[in-house]
């Protein structure tokens, strides 16, 4: 079964009330945890950017705090974790600035909380790999945003 592409989706959905539109979307809503979310963000936080990430950094604390820091392989499944559930709610937003906001936040977070990047080459290279990110996501904003995140 071949699927629509998108403007034939839109098309269609142009010819629907509103009512069948509302039953779509719950319908989506019900179908995957992911669909639950963005739907949540397109209602509730696509006009309060700062609250939401405020709240995908009280997310980030609260995983950090579950991390099993008693082995390496605990530690790297953990942040692995948390990257895996940062990068998720991240493509919800697509804003650049939120992305390298959090990113931040997480390398900070790890500083913090003195995880060492020589105990694994895996959790080394997560730690590098996030700061590739962010630089890659500052090369995209406007000069002036930029210089304000250099730091």
């Amino acid at each position: 079964m071949k699927s629509p592409s998108l403007n034939q989706l839109q098309k269609e959905l142009t010819t629907l009330d509103r009512q069948q539109i509302i039953d779509l979307c719950i319908k989506l809503a019900k179908y995957k945890k992911e669909n639950k979310e963005l739907l949540s963000y397109l209602l509730y936080d696509v006009n309060n950017e700062s609250t939401y990430i405020e709240n995908v950094k009280e997310l980030i604390d609260s995983l950090f705090i579950e991390i099993n820091r008693k082995t390496t392989y605990t530690t790297k499944k953990g942040l692995q974790k948390i990257v895996r559930n940062i990068n998720r709610l991240l493509k919800y937003s697509g804003i650049r600035q939120t992305e390298v906001e959090i990113r931040i936040y997480f390398c900070k977070k790890m500083r913090s909380n003195r995880i060492s990047l020589d105990s694994s080459p895996i959790i080394k290279n997560l730690y590098y790999r996030e700061k590739d990110k962010i630089n890659a996501a500052l090369l995209k904003l406007h000069e002036d945003v930029q210089y304000d995140y250099k730091d």
